[in-house]
């Protein structure tokens, strides 16, 4: 079968501007038709990437053949023959995960954004030649990629292959300067690509992502030493001042995160900054099983010009997030202590969502396209994370499973992996469900009804108490509280049901439903200039909030716009959402051998 010739030239650094041609040799005797995607797989956002087109033009070896434009997202040429060549100039200087970037510094882009699929060709065989930008610092520069190459050096410029176009937008591309460290996980050869001024221990980093990729590949294989399902893995990192994100791909993964997040050279400790980015990187390996193979129905195959709906997404985000942190546990880069703070924090920031009351995971997941992904202020009251309450859900259904002794969360997962990604098959709607229900031996369909269809509080307490955990809540003593530790003192005794957006000036970011500023008439965008006919600042909220009681009334002046207004707000008792968990020592044998099985020790 002839391949679709794709070619890539970092034509202008200055512009930001690549030039991306599609060559194929028999075109559309009607006028071929070339279409962009408007979205990238893993993140369920219309992105419009046909916006950053600048100019295209087609050409046989006849001469220029004229092209229109007849959609937002699709050209068509004139009628010709073949070979034809299509060419776009697009415009790349957007830093995240999703998108292309070019400048003297690096080069990046995910397929989809770059590259048209022209009509009837996509199940054909791609090659992709990668060309090395003609500027002198150019001539340092490498590749960092997962996509097989079919003559271009290792690390270097030159032809690349795909199977079909899928595959050719799912490994996408790093060029510059980077840092490059390797490590060997389920036989297979991981790199680390890392851009951006640093100073951080990459021996390090790569010895703990060495652990955690072992231990996901030996889940899903069900034994030690297992095989990943991969032929070699990429890992992109950028690091930035400020950052964070992640996108998965079929053998790699694009990340950003702050570089003071890098392990410190001649540290040992796991701080905060170093477990979220191990975190991060561990949440997009998981995706290798969870999502790039084992994949919602909705997903086979991709349709990349509109929307692909399920109701899913809590599983295949929110089971990932639950295993994220808890293979740090499992392959010891973190403690067990790690571990049950982050999951209070977890549980803190659901508490603070009154949203959970109104949207379930699984209308969180359906809702993706107009809602998780486009939020606004009133989100909070509107929207449930299908991330962090999906990975709640997870814990609690790993529980209950743990519980009746048949079967864990793992099983369901090896499971899922063997009937539905191996196979290459998606995964029907009701498919989870059905699975985990027959592990357990017993109908599960009243905790799905119950969680992930509705909006029920999870039983946590309860749960955790068979394992020997106590859930303890107390107040947050301010917006930074993150919850998971315990606090004693300074704690707010009212509540004023608004948050905060940063900077100089005190202006509402949130009002939160049912809470004191809502009820006054408070909006979303006021600036609160007087607390009781004092000048506002957050440390005068703080210390309001710490020492006035519930039911004491204050005058609130703010511009709304350019117009003052006034509001009286009768303050509340401070709500328990901060959340920390202690393991209790002095359960019965039985219940602390329950948690053993499940955190290890």
């Amino acid at each position: 079968m002839t391949a679709t010739r794709f070619r890539i030239v970092p034509r202008d650094i200055n512009a930001h501007l690549f030039e991306v041609s599609c060559t194929i040799d028999d075109p559309d005797a009607a006028g071929q038709i070339y279409r962009l995607p408007t979205w990238v797989p893993g993140s369920y956002l219309i992105r419009e990437f046909a916006r950053h087109v600048v100019s295209v033009a087609a050409q046989t070896p006849s001469g220029e053949v004229s092209v229109r434009k007849i959609s937002k997202d699709a050209w068509q040429a004139a009628a010709c023959t073949g070979p034809l060549t299509f060419t776009a100039t697009i415009y790349a200087f957007d830093t995240s995960v999703r998108g292309a970037y070019l400048d003297a510094t690096r080069g990046f882009f995910v397929g989809a954004c770059v590259f048209v699929c022209p009509d009837g060709r996509a199940l054909q065989p791609c090659e992709l030649e990668l060309v090395a930008p003609s500027h002198d610092l150019g001539q340092a520069w490498r590749v960092a990629t997962s996509m097989p190459r079919q003559d271009a050096p290792e690390g270097g410029f030159g032809l690349y292959r795909a199977a079909d176009y899928d595959e050719l937008i799912d490994h996408p591309v790093e060029m510059g300067t980077f840092d490059l460290i390797s490590f060997d996980a389920g036989s297979v050869r991981h790199d680390i690509a890392v851009s951006g001024r640093h100073h951080g221990d990459l021996e390090r980093f790569a010895r703990d992502l060495q652990r955690v990729c072992q231990s996901q590949i030996d889940l899903f294989g069900g034994r030690p030493g297992s095989r990943a399902p991969v032929d070699h893995y990429v890992f992109q990192l950028l690091a930035l001042g400020e950052g964070y994100g992640g996108l998965e791909h079929r053998a790699s993964t694009s990340l950003i995160c702050a570089r003071n997040n890098l392990p410190a050279p001649g540290a040992t400790a796991v701080d905060d900054g170093y477990r979220t980015l191990l975190g991060l990187a561990s949440h997009e390996y998981f995706h290798t099983w969870n999502v790039k193979r084992i994949k919602p129905a909705a997903f086979v195959p991709y349709d990349l010009a509109t929307e692909a709906y399920t109701r899913q997404l809590w599983a295949f985000e929110g089971i990932t997030s639950y295993y994220d942190d808890l293979m740090l546990l499992r392959s010891g880069v973190i403690s067990q202590r790690d571990y049950l703070e982050l999951v209070g924090r977890a549980i803190s920031a659901v508490l603070r969502t009154p949203g959970r009351h109104v949207q379930s995971i699984a209308e969180s997941s359906f809702d993706a396209w107009l809602k998780y992904y486009r939020q606004d202020e009133n989100s909070p009251n509107a929207v449930v994370s299908y991330y962090v309450k999906g990975s709640l859900v997870a814990l609690a259904l790993d529980l209950v499973l743990r519980l009746d002794a048949h079967a864990t969360l793992d099983d369901v997962m090896r499971a899922l992996w063997q009937r539905f990604g191996q196979r290459d098959v998606g995964v029907d709607e009701d498919s989870i469900e059905a699975v985990a229900s027959e592990l357990a031996g017993r109908d599960l369909g009243p905790f799905f009804a119950d969680y992930v269809s509705g909006t029920r509080e999870l039983p946590l307490a309860d749960l955790f108490r068979e394992f020997g955990i106590e859930l303890k809540l107390r107040a947050s003593r301010d917006e930074r509280d993150r919850g998971g530790k315990a606090i004693e003192r300074n704690l707010p005794k009212v509540w004023l049901g608004m948050r905060m957006a940063p900077g100089n000036e005190v202006r509402v970011k949130n009002v939160l439903a049912d809470g004191p500023a809502q009820r006054a008439g408070v909006a979303a965008g006021d600036t609160i200039v007087s607390l009781d006919g004092l000048r506002a600042s957050p440390e005068r909220i703080e210390h309001l909030c710490r020492t006035r009681l519930p039911g004491e009334c204050i005058s609130v002046l703010a511009f709304r716009r350019d117009e003052l207004m006034s509001f009286e707000l009768v303050l509340k008792q401070a709500p328990n959402d901060a959340c920390w968990l202690v393991p209790d020592e002095k359960r019965t044998a039985e219940v602390l051998a329950r948690r053993a099985a499940w955190l290890g020790g």
